[in-house]
C-alpha cells in the first residue's frame, strides 16, 4: 500500500521526523541540493537573461534514482526542505529533477510533533519568489567567482585564489582594520584618582579628578599630573552635589543567528562554523531516552525576534512557577526587528521552556548542552523583569578641581539572576560597582591618598569573529546564513589568519584585496554590496525582477573586468619564510609551489638547490600526551596525505585520518574527518571500538569563490 512521502535535508531530521509519525509516511533525506551549476563551466547564458544551466550533482545522482522510485509510487510528495530562501530552492531542485506534479510545500520553524502535525494540515505550494531570489544570489555569486578568480591567477603567482561578492568585502573590513592600527599613534594622558572616607569612617571610595574650573579637564603627561598634585596640597574635599537615582537595565532579545554567534563566541569561545552545526543538531533533534528524537530548538537560521504566542504564554507561566510574580512583567516583552530582518522565523529559542537544560544534560554532547543552556538562558531572561541598580553619583570640590565618585548596588537582580550578556574588548564598562558612603552637600571629606596613573589612547582592536559577524550585519553585508561559511572560506584561502581568536590580514590578503579595491571599487564597496542584499529582498518581495537585478549588475561589472584584464601587471608575491636556516648555505628557508604542492626550498636558489617536504600546521595541538609539539600534514613517498607530531621522531604520533582538535563527548579519544572516496562526509571517533559518529551538515553556499 502506498504511503505519503516526505523529504527532509538530513538523516537527523528523518529521524526526528519518525518519531513523530511512525510507520504512516515514508521519510527520505535528499542531503541538501540535489542540483547546482556545473563546475566545468559558468552555467550561465549571459545573453538569454541569464538562464542558469543546472546540472545533477554527481554524488546525488544515486540518491535521486531512489527517491524517483519512491515518490512515484507515493500517494502524496511533502517537501519539507528548511523554512528559508535556501530550503525552498531545494525543494524547487527537488520537483523540477524528480519531475514532481502535485509536490507540496510544508515548512515548520521547529521539529515538533504540533509543528510538524500543522504543517501537514496546512501545505502549500512552493513559493516562486523565494527561489527567483536565491537564484539571483546564486548567479550573482557565481559571476563574480568565475570571473574574478581566473583573472586572480593569471596576475597573481598563486594556487587557489578566489574572489567572492561578501568575503572579498569582509576581507576588505580586516585590511582596512590593520591599516587603522598600523597608522595609529598613541597619545599619553593621565588619569588622578582620590581615594577618600567619611571623617568618622575607614570605609574608602574613589573619585576620580574630571573638572577644572568647571571645564572638562584632560591631563596631557606627568608633569601636569604633578603640578595638579602640587596645587591639591592641603586642600579640603567637600562635597559638592549628590545625584540619587534608579536605573532598568533591559535584557537583550533572544537570539537571532548572528547574536547567537558572537555570543556562542564570547562565552563559549565557540568559532562560528561550530555554532550553527551543533546549532543544526539541536534544530533537527536529540535522542531524548523513551521520548525518542525531539527537536529541542526552533530554526537556527534567522534575522527576526519574533516569538509566538504560545512559546510566549509558556515562558510567562514558568518564570511564574520558577522565580516568582515578582520576576515577570505585567505584559509580555516585544522586541523590534532591524529594518533589514525578514519576519517570516521566529527567533531562536527553546521549543519547550520546560524542558530545562540539566534535565536533557545526559542526552547530549558537552559542546550540545553549554549551546543549548546558552539559548535557553537567553529566552527566558528575555521576558523576565529588568535589574534594578541604586546609581549614586557624587562631585566633590577640592581647590578649583572637581572629582566625581560613582557607584551602585543591585537592588532587584531580575533577568541577571538567570543570564547576562557578553561583552567585546573595547566595549564601553559599566558603572562602577562600588558602595557609596551616605553622603551630604558640603559634607568634608578626609583625603587617604592620590593615584596618579599614566594611559595611552589604544588602536580600534582587531577583529574576532563575533566582532566581525556584528560588523557584517551592521553593514547589512551577506545575510547571517552565510556568515559562518564566510568566516571559513577566508582563512581556507589564507586571506586572513586567526591568532589568540583575532584576525590578522596575510600578505596575500593584503596584495588580493589592494588588487580588487583599486580595479573593482564597485565590487567592494560596503555600501554596494549591502545594496545587493536589499534587491534580492525586493526580488522575494516581487518588487523588482530577477533578470533586472542581474543585468545592471552585469552591465557595470563587465566593464570593470575588461578593464582589470589590459591594467592589472602581474605580481609576484615573494615565497613565505620559514623561520628557519638552509642546513646546505645557512640562508632563510621559504615555502614555494611546486607541481606537487608545496614544499620548503632555500631561499638562494638557483645557487643553492636544498629542498625539503613542507610540513603544514593544521593549528591541532599532538594528542599524545605529555608531547608539546602539534600536528602538521605531511605526505608519504607515493603522495598520499598523511598527519603527524612536527616532533618526530621524539612522538611518532601519526594518523591517516584529519584530527580535528576535539575530544569524542563518549570515550575522549581524538576525533578526526570521516572521508569516502577522497571527500569528508562526516566526523568520527579514531578510536575503532568507539561508534561516535557526527553527520557533516551541508552550509548553504555564501558564494562560487572558484572556478574550475
Amino acid at each position: 500500500m502506498s504511503k505519503p512521502l516526505i523529504i527532509v535535508e538530513s538523516p537527523a531530521k528523518t529521524k526526528t521526523l519518525k518519531n513523530f509519525l511512525g510507520a504512516k509516511f515514508d521519510v527520505e533525506a535528499c542531503m541538501g541540493h540535489v542540483r547546482d551549476l556545473p563546475k566545468s563551466n559558468l552555467g550561465v547564458d549571459i545573453h538569454h537573461g541569464f538562464q542558469p544551466k543546472y546540472v545533477i550533482k554527481p554524488e546525488r545522482k544515486h540518491l535521486l534514482s531512489h527517491l524517483k522510485q519512491i515518490s512515484e509510487r507515493a500517494e502524496a510528495v511533502y517537501l519539507a526542505t528548511d523554512p528559508d530562501r535556501e530550503g525552498e530552492a531545494i525543494a524547487w531542485h527537488l520537483e523540477q529533477a524528480l519531475k514532481l506534479k502535485d509536490a507540496k510545500r510544508i515548512t515548520f520553524n521547529e521539529i515538533t510533533h504540533d509543528a510538524v502535525a500543522k504543517a501537514l494540515e496546512n501545505p502549500k505550494t512552493l513559493n516562486e519568489l523565494l527561489v527567483e531570489a536565491q537564484q539571483a544570489r546564486r548567479i550573482l555569486d557565481r559571476l563574480v567567482g568565475y570571473k574574478l578568480s581566473p583573472l586572480l591567477w593569471s596576475k597573481v603567482n598563486r594556487k587557489n585564489l578566489s574572489a567572492g561578492r561578501v568575503q572579498s568585502v569582509a576581507v576588505r573590513l580586516i585590511c582596512e582594520r590593520e591599516e587603522e592600527i598600523n597608522s595609529f599613534v598613541p597619545e599619553e594622558y593621565w588619569s588622578l584618582t582620590a581615594r577618600l572616607t567619611k571623617l568618622d569612617s575607614e570605609k574608602a571610595f574613589s573619585a576620580r579628578l574630571i573638572k577644572k574650573d568647571e571645564k572638562k579637564f584632560k591631563i596631557a603627561n606627568e608633569a601636569d599630573v604633578q603640578q595638579v598634585i602640587a596645587d591639591l596640597k592641603d586642600a579640603d574635599y567637600v562635597v559638592l552635589d549628590v545625584q540619587r537615582k534608579q536605573q532598568k537595565r533591559n535584557p537583550a532579545p533572544p537570539f537571532i543567528t548572528s547574536t547567537l554567534q558572537q555570543e556562542a563566541s564570547r562565552k563559549l569561545g565557540f568559532s562560528n562554523k561550530e555554532t550553527m552545526y551543533i546549532a543544526q543538531q539541536l534544530y533537527e533533534g536529540i535522542a531524548l531516552g523513551n521520548e525518542g528524537e525531539v527537536g529541542l530548538i526552533t530554526y537556527m537560521r534567522t534575522d527576526s525576534t519574533r516569538v509566538a504566542e504560545e512559546a510566549v504564554t509558556q515562558v510567562r507561566a514558568f518564570i511564574q512557577q520558577e522565580f516568582g510574580k515578582e520576576f515577570l512583567p505585567s505584559t509580555p516583552r516585544q522586541y523590534k526587528n532591524k529594518n533589514t530582518a525578514q519576519d517570516a522565523h521566529e527567533a531562536i529559542r527553546p521549543t519547550s521552556v520546560f524542558r530545562k537544560p540539566e534535565d536533557v544534560e545526559q542526552f547530549l554532547t558537552k559542546q550540545q548542552f553549554r549551546l543549548y543552556r546558552l539559548i535557553w538562558q537567553r529566552f527566558v531572561a528575555s521576558q523576565m523583569e529588568p535589574a534594578l541598580l541604586d546609581v549614586v553619583t557624587v562631585d566633590i570640590r577640592a581647590q578649583n578641581y572637581t572629582f566625581r565618585a560613582t557607584g551602585s548596588t543591585l537592588k532587584f537582580p531580575g533577568f541577571t539572576i538567570l543570564y547576562t550578556e557578553g561583552k567585546d574588548n573595547g566595549e564601553e564598562e559599566e558603572i562602577e560597582e562600588q558602595t557609596i558612603p551616605d553622603l551630604s552637600k558640603d559634607e568634608t571629606l578626609r583625603l587617604l591618598e592620590l593615584i596618579p596613573k599614566q594611559h595611552f589612547t589604544e588602536p580600534p582592536p582587531r577583529y574576532t569573529e563575533a566582532t566581525l559577524v556584528k560588523a557584517l550585519e551592521e553593514k547589512g553585508i551577506g545575510r547571517p546564513s552565510t556568515y559562518a561559511t564566510i568566516i571559513s572560506t577566508i582563512q581556507d584561502r589564507k586571506y586572513v589568519a586567526l591568532k589568540d581568536r583575532k584576525f590578522y590580514p596575510t600578505k596575500l590578503g593584503k596584495l588580493v584585496n589592494d588588487l580588487l579595491v583599486k580595479h573593482f571599487p564597485d565590487i567592494m564597496d560596503v555600501t554596494f554590496t549591502a545594496g545587493v542584499e536589499t534587491k534580492l529582498d525586493e526580488i522575494e518581495e516581487g518588487r523588482i525582477k530577477r533578470v533586472d537585478v542581474l543585468e545592471d549588475f552585469w552591465r557595470q561589472f563587465e566593464r570593470r573586468l575588461q578593464d582589470a584584464e589590459c591594467n592589472i601587471e602581474r605580481v609576484k608575491i615573494e615565497p613565505e619564510a620559514t623561520g628557519e636556516t638552509c642546513p646546505n648555505c645557512g640562508r632563510p628557508l621559504v615555502v614555494r609551489e611546486g607541481r606537487s604542492g608545496e614544499f620548503v626550498g632555500c631561499s638562494g636558489y638557483p645557487d643553492c638547490r636544498y629542498i625539503a617536504k613542507y610540513q603544514k600546521e593544521i593549528g591541532v595541538e599532538c594528542p599524545r600526551e605529555g608531547c608539546d609539539g602539534h600536528v602538521v600534514e605531511k605526505k608519504s613517498k607515493k603522495g598520499r596525505v598523511f598527519y603527524g607530531c612536527d616532533q618526530y621522531p621524539k612522538c611518532n604520533f601519526v594518523s591517516w585520518d584529519k584530527p580535528l582538535g576535539r575530544s569524542c563527548p563518549e570515550c575522549g579519544s581524538m576525533l578526526v574527518e570521516k572521508k569516502w572516496r577522497g571527500r569528508v562526509t562526516g566526523i568520527r571517533c579514531s578510536n575503532q571500538h568507539c561508534k561516535y559518529r557526527e553527520p557533516l551538515v551541508e552550509q548553504p553556499e555564501a558564494q562560487a569563490v572558484s572556478a574550475s
